[in-house]
């Protein structure tokens, strides 16, 4: 009971607790979207085109949040105008975009020496700077997107699964597209104090991830995501507290242990759950995650 309760008795680690509670429940709530609509590939390059932003903010002086925040929406609707067209691929536009503002960012800190020292916080996370400010930003930022995403549930299931459908019915596709591009990076901006640029994708990706191999409907999968998310980072921070690791680096690898094991045990879309249904008693179709109403598969 010690070894839970002693770490307690220290206002950092309460401030850190909090943070990684808001910012795994946030990256678990999204990354559901992020997982069903195949969106790592681009949340890795808006996690890495913030990098020029936090490095231009420090050089002037400016609001870190504020710079990297500005950086990753530019990044964002870049992306969405350039693909919108059809004439380049999304990965390409992705691809491009992604190494330009990583590149500016290095270009920006070889012209200030002493900046790589703290650059260190921002590529691997600091939850034991977390102020109580940032705390209440987190949170303020976590709530306004997890209500986003329950105002406009609907549509935003509909155009994940179903573009064409969702076209064909009148909805806004493309401005359904770069509003959950813009959630995606007000979370991996706010995320970045915990665990870092080079980190926030896994805890956007590997929760949620996590959920879709143990239920099958995407509501539960979303609530489940940001529960495994909030948990594993708090069992994370208690983990490299005690063994006096990174915590962002522990919280990860806490995440992807868990991942491991959904993968093999999990009876309806792991390894188990693969064996059984060979099995003639067991044999049955394992349902995927559900489509939006009045929508099947296929149609």
């Amino acid at each position: 009971m010690d070894w839970l309760t002693d770490p307690l008795g220290y206002d950092f680690v309460l401030r850190a607790l909090s943070e990684v509670v808001v910012m795994g429940a946030t990256c678990g709530a999204i990354g559901a979207y992020v997982v069903v609509r195949r969106l790592a590939f681009i949340g890795d390059a808006i996690s890495h085109a913030v990098f020029p932003g936090i490095v231009l903010a420090y050089l002037a002086g400016l609001s870190i949040f504020g710079g990297a925040l500005a950086a990753g929406l530019i990044t964002a609707l870049a992306i969405a105008l350039v693909t919108r067209s059809g004439r380049v691929r999304e990965d390409a536009a992705i691809g491009i975009f992604f190494a330009a503002a990583f590149a500016l960012g290095i270009v920006l800190i070889s012209t200030r020496h002493t900046f790589q020292g703290d650059l260190t916080g921002f590529l691997i996370g600091n939850l034991q700077g977390v102020s109580t400010a940032d705390i209440a930003v987190s949170a303020a930022v976590g709530l306004a997107i997890i209500a986003v995403l329950a105002v406009l549930h609907k549509e935003l299931v509909l155009v994940s699964f179903d573009r064409t459908l969702a076209a064909a019915l009148g909805y806004p596709v493309f401005a359904l597209d770069f509003l959950l591009l813009a959630l995606l990076t007000v979370t991996i901006v706010v995320s970045i104090q915990a665990v870092g640029i080079i980190l926030v994708l896994a805890m956007l990706v590997t929760p949620a991830a996590t959920a879709r191999l143990l239920v099958d409907r995407f509501v539960p999968m979303l609530a489940l995501g940001s529960i495994i998310g909030a948990g594993v980072g708090v069992a994370g921070y208690y983990i490299s507290f005690h063994l006096g690791t990174a915590s962002g680096g522990t919280i990860v690898l806490l995440a992807t242990a868990l991942f491991v094991v959904a993968f093999v045990a999990s009876p309806t879309h792991g390894l188990l759950g693969h064996r059984l249904r060979r099995h003639p008693q067991h044999a049955g179709t394992s349902p995927a995650v559900d489509p939006p109403p009045g929508h099947q598969h296929g149609s």
